[in-house]
């Protein structure tokens, strides 16, 4: 499932091709501009989010291409001037682009991808670029909170036939994985991106049979070395732990197997998981996992916990991939800068609302570790031709209220953009999932347990370097 199976390039928003059009046939068609991707909130009001995306957006970069069935189209619509559509028949991607990488641990208004080219290319990206970011960085910060719930016990992400499209079934389950599932029951995901597939049965094949020892039986004889038994088709505790047992004593044990689990779909989970833990540990069957399903999210599973019920994984579907708590990241796409004749020149959005002023400018992100603890402390926004250096103090401040300040020492300072595309040129290779979410995993570990909380988190500093806040308090002070 790629780019190259189906043409994306006409994913784009009508307004980006009249404004490419205006831009084309004026003085300013060879202008290079600067535009930023950075988000205003974290969803579900968590102390951090999670970036992913970007591979999916290097293959969309990688296969820009108007083919004729769309020049037709675009041509039919008499909007667009001859040149303009000649322009398009022959488009050659030429931007520079930078994206923090997936896995990263990212903050409201940093620049999260920056775009640099001619106006007419970088706008021509926004709509595939911030869907493309926007769903997996919102799928893949849902997980990580529900992993997190779970303290350490396995989620499997469940979801595909809940989620909202294939492409959102195919791309959240790999965000998924990326924010912490363990596996995934979309198969095609698991093929393509080289993760766990998981999943059993469903209660349609306990009812296909006449009674559900029989199903059972079947199952497990099809399947000793993975045998997990769902049941709550009909009574959890009155039929289907009983028969799970039975068959184990009647299939597996002779073979010398042991059961791999049973799932849990419907009911009381706390209670039921409490009875069903014992009536498997009389019957000699301690090592049977129990896994539990049913509409889960982070507030089920954390409360479960403190309950006390005796659940060994979880499988978590539609409130996962949908992100139904929170179903918008919300990430934007703004124009930051132009340059003329060699010349930078800044650019501020300015809004009744403060946080819709954007950051002007070229701009990169930094993030500043201590160095004897490895924790995060703060991470700063400079302009493009600064650098922090680590060998000498450095001091950071509230951009809101500037009293608020203090000098770092004894830190490591890391730029987090990393360059993906030169001159249209791809020139950064993709880690694999499983690589980026061994990565996500260092990234929240970096964090004070403050920042991470479900309940009021501590905000993160994400501060402005001494020019960048002077850049925007004079262009504010300027035109407004």
């Amino acid at each position: 499932m790629n780019n190259t199976a189906k043409n994306l390039t006409m994913i784009m928003d009508l307004y980006e091709l009249t404004m490419s059009n205006g831009i084309f046939d004026s003085d300013m068609r060879d202008e290079i501009t600067y535009f930023d991707m950075f988000f205003r909130r974290v969803p579900d009001d968590g102390g951090y989010a999670i970036m992913a995306g970007i591979e999916q957006l290097i293959e969309y970069m990688n296969n820009l291409e108007f083919s004729d069935d769309d020049i037709a189209y675009l041509r039919g619509l008499k909007l667009f001037s001859d040149d303009f559509i000649d322009y398009l028949k022959d488009f050659k991607f030429t931007c520079d682009v930078w994206a923090m990488p997936e896995g990263t641990v990212i903050f409201p208004h940093e620049p999260i991808v920056t775009v640099k080219g001619p106006a007419m290319q970088a706008m021509m990206l926004e709509t595939m670029l911030l869907l493309t970011v926007n769903h997996q960085s919102l799928i893949a910060t849902k997980a990580n909170r529900i992993a997190r719930a779970a303290d350490g016990r396995p989620v499997m992400e469940f979801g595909a036939r809940r989620a909202h499209g294939y492409g959102a079934a195919y791309y959240g389950a790999r965000a998924a994985v990326i924010g912490g599932c363990s596996g995934t029951s979309c198969l095609l995901t698991a093929k393509d991106f080289d993760v766990p597939p998981s999943g059993t049965m469903a209660h349609s094949w306990v009812q296909l049979f006449d009674d559900e020892y029989s199903a059972f039986k079947a199952y497990a004889e099809k399947y000793p070395d993975s045998c997990m038994l769902l049941v709550d088709t009909y009574n959890v505790l009155k039929s289907g732990i009983p028969n799970a047992i039975k068959v184990f004593d009647d299939v597996l044990k002779p073979l010398g197997k042991r059961p791999l689990g049973i799932r849990i779909d419907s009911g009381d989970i706390t209670y039921i998981t409490k009875k069903a833990r014992k009536m498997l540990d009389d019957a000699g069957y301690a090592d049977c996992k129990i896994c539990v399903s049913n509409s889960l999210d982070e507030y089920l599973i954390r409360d479960m916990i403190f309950q006390g019920a005796k659940v060994d994984s979880y499988g978590v579907g539609e409130r996962l991939i949908t992100a139904s708590s929170e179903a918008v990241f919300g990430g934007v796409y703004k124009l930051a800068a132009v340059e003329k004749n060699g010349k930078i020149i800044p650019k501020i959005k300015i809004s009744e609302n403060p946080a819709k002023i954007t950051l002007p400018g070229i701009k990169i992100p930094w993030r500043l570790y201590d160095r004897t603890t490895g924790k995060a402390i703060a991470d700063v926004i400079t302009l493009g031709d600064e650098k922090i250096s680590s060998d000498e103090p450095y001091e950071i401040f509230d951009p809101e209220h500037t009293w608020k300040r203090k000098v770092v020492t004894d830190f490591v300072a890391k730029k987090l953009q990393v360059k993906i595309f030169s001159k249209g040129k791809q020139v950064y290779t993709s880690p694999s999932v499983k690589e980026i979410s061994k990565f996500r995993a260092e990234q929240v570990d970096s964090l004070w347990d403050e920042v991470t909380r479900f309940e009021n988190p501590h905000t993160y500093y994400v501060d402005l370097s001494e020019k960048l806040w002077s850049l925007r308090d004079e262009l504010l002070n300027e035109l407004h």
